[in-house]
Parts: C-alpha cells; sequence; structure tokens
C-alpha cells in the first residue's frame, strides 16, 4: 500500500496548524469570524447538528439536500485535536478551506455538470489525490459511497475524509513505512470506530 502524495486537488495540504477554540488576535476582523459566532452561540464551539445548518446554507452539499449528519460528524472528527466532539473557529475555517478544495476536485470529475459522479470517476479521483489501491478496494469504496451508481458530493466527502483518517492512523502505526501494521483487537476497533 502506498500513502497519498502531496498532490494538487482534494486532499488539502494545508497541514494540522491552528489551535482549537474562540478568537485569537486578529480573528476579530476575519469576515468569517461574525459568521461563526453567529452559528457556534455561546459555547463557542459547532456540533453536527450546527455544522449541517451551517454547510446547507451555504449550498455546498449541491442543491438544497442537506449534508449528511454522518458526514458532518466525519468532518469535526477529522480535525478535532481538543476530542470535544465540535469545532472551534480555526478547525472552522480549516474545514472550509479543505471542502473548497474537495468541491473544486469533484466538480473537475463531474464533467456532465449533474451534481454526482460515478464509480470510475470516483477511483479516478482518488488516484490523482495520491491513493494506490486495489482494483477490489476501490469496487467497495464505489460500491459503498454510490446510490444506484451516483456519487452525491455529501458522499464524495464522506469517502474522502473515511480515506484520510483511516490513512492517517495507518500511517502513525507503519513506523517503518512499509505498509503493514499489527493491530491488536482492541487497537483495530477503537481506530474504525473513531472515523
Amino acid at each position: 500500500m502506498a500513502y497519498p502524495g502531496q498532490q494538487p486537488g482534494g486532499y488539502y495540504q494545508g497541514g494540522y496548524g491552528g489551535a482549537p477554540g474562540g478568537p485569537m488576535y486578529g480573528q476579530q476582523q476575519d469576515p468569517m469570524y461574525a459568521y461563526f459566532a453567529s452559528v457556534a452561540g455561546q459555547d463557542g464551539q459547532i456540533d453536527a447538528d450546527e455544522l449541517q445548518r451551517c454547510l446547507t446554507q451555504a449550498g455546498l452539499s449541491g442543491g438544497y439536500k442537506p449534508f449528511n449528519l454522518e458526514t458532518c460528524r466525519l468532518m469535526i472528527s477529522m480535525l478535532d485535536r481538543d476530542m470535544s466532539g465540535k469545532m472551534g473557529f480555526n478547525e472552522f475555517k480549516e474545514l472550509g478551506a479543505v471542502i473548497n478544495g474537495w468541491k473544486q476536485h469533484f466538480m473537475s470529475f463531474d464533467a456532465d455538470r449533474s451534481g454526482t459522479i460515478e464509480g470510475p470517476e470516483l477511483q479516478a479521483a482518488l488516484g490523482t489525490m495520491g491513493y494506490r489501491l486495489s482494483p477490489q478496494a476501490l469496487n467497495n469504496i464505489s460500491k459503498r459511497f454510490s446510490c444506484q451508481g451516483k456519487i452525491s458530493f455529501d458522499d464524495y466527502v464522506a469517502c474522502c475524509v473515511k480515506l484520510r483518517a483511516l490513512t492517517d492512523m495507518f500511517r502513525r502505526r507503519d513506523i517503518n513505512q512499509q505498509g503493514m501494521v499489527n493491530f491488536q483487537y482492541d487497537d483495530f476497533i477503537q481506530t474504525v470506530m473513531s472515523i
């Protein structure tokens, strides 16, 4: 197994910088902060329900259909450094950059502008992100994230989040970078269930 490279397109290249939480110096002037504060409310954090409403209002899921709540949970877990189950302003901004990158990447494979892609297009998209997977793995991924052969942007995001998180977790355990790791059963369950 090879790891995803730092290819332009859907795989976010911004790293893991930024601390969660409320505004830091200079953030008050950030135009996104006012919007974030209005969505986050009193606790200064965004949970999955708030993120779903926010992304739906922004029209990022394509049309008027809201992002799936599970996809919102996945996006939060991807960036949730303090393990609160919520995201602060810096995480929210980072997620915005990630989603915009994925949206551009998705649209580059949605040739007919239908708002969906098909299995072979998903496989090609994953290949351009640097994922080198077996045909069987790619076929399973396509089946898992498609509905009647079509993959919506929402499902595309869920796929990208899961692949990124699983790859990051695998990479941390693959100390020798050989594409192989040994998991104890409990560690494996914790890894998979945290995504």
